[in-house]
């Protein structure tokens, strides 16, 4: 029986077992997913083989980064089509091209900047870029700042520091930019999303979140966001009701739109674990990456962690049924 989640106008399937890779190959921890012009999925993840693309009906199509990434962390593909992956133990971004050169790299591998020195990096998180080709890397568990870079990977400004506050962050751990140059920012321990100018001027937040971790934008007039929510990972709340994890679907005001995912955290169709990447294609259809194993023993403290794990979604968008699921 097919798994159906969604409420209203966002009504998806969840495409069980999605994607296939060669003979003896797995996917571990998947950090980031992205898709390009032509709907093929790039897939960062954790394993031998750091990016595995695939092609809308999950054919494998070929296989890049070994041995050039330590941990990947995050991925963003450019109008030009380069990938932009980030690596939060290298301390670097790389812009890549689709087949994998190396065109640009900003940081010094395996080099750190002080810890909360707003200098860039210190276990960077994402990259997005603005209309213009200008660079925003989040900045990331050991900064709490948003960085810009010139298409040439100059830097140019950096704003925020850790706190609570408006323009502060507790782990920026994603961001996106719309045609217009807004930036938003997962600012994930503080349970938001804060929305800022080009320049990094704060302009509003967006609560009503837990946790966010993965964060896109569809490419509209009027764009809609998808939020993948990290669930509790505290043993006191593992149990706590209505906290993910789950994707949430807002509109360019916040204003929540949808929710998929059954709760609690699980492994069976329509559940998920530990929401960290996510993108769109053309059609609608969500990808969804997860760090399952990382996340595994905080989840489900106690209990052996599988040998498989799905860390990769695919979830179609159906037409509405008038009805609300799961």
């Amino acid at each position: 029986m097919a798994t159906i989640l969604g409420d209203g106008e966002f009504i998806y399937e969840v495409v069980n077992g999605w994607g296939s890779l060669p003979t003896g190959w797995m996917l571990k921890d998947v950090a980031a997913v992205a898709v390009d012009r032509h709907d093929n999925v790039y897939v960062f993840n954790r394993g031998e083989h750091p990016m595995i693309v695939l092609n809308s009906r999950g054919d494998f199509l070929r296989s890049w980064g070994e041995g050039v990434f330590s941990r990947p962390h995050g991925v963003h593909i450019g109008a030009d089509e380069a990938i932009y992956c980030t690596d939060d133990v290298d301390q670097t971004v790389r812009k890549c091209s689709p087949e994998g050169k190396v065109l640009l790299e900003i940081g010094i591998p395996k080099h750190a900047s002080g810890f909360m020195s707003g200098k860039p990096f210190n276990r960077c998180t994402h990259t997005a870029l603005s209309p213009a080709g200008e660079i925003y890397v989040s900045d990331g568990y050991g900064n709490a700042c948003v960085h810009r870079f010139s298409p040439d990977g100059k830097l140019l400004h950096t704003w925020g520091e850790s706190g609570c506050g408006p323009g502060q962050f507790y782990i920026p751990h994603n961001l996106c930019c719309d045609a217009d140059g807004w930036v938003y920012v997962a600012d994930r321990e503080n349970h938001r999303i804060q929305v800022f100018d080009g320049g990094g001027a704060f302009e509003t937040q967006w609560s009503n979140l837990h946790r966010p971790s993965a964060l896109c934008t569809g490419s509209s007039d009027t764009p809609i966001f998808y939020v993948g929510e990290a669930g509790p990972a505290l043993r006191a709340t593992l149990q706590f009701p209505n906290l993910g994890p789950r994707i949430s679907i807002l509109d360019r005001q916040g204003a929540l739109l949808a929710r998929l995912g059954h709760l609690p955290a699980g492994t069976t169709p329509g559940c998920f674990v530990a929401p960290h990447g996510i993108a769109v294609d053309s059609a609608g259809a969500i990808y969804l990456g997860e760090v399952s194993f990382t996340a595994w023993p905080s989840i489900f403290p106690g209990e052996t962690c599988p040998a498989q794990l799905p860390t990769l979604h695919k979830l179609t968008r159906v037409p509405s049924r008038g009805t609300t699921a799961g």
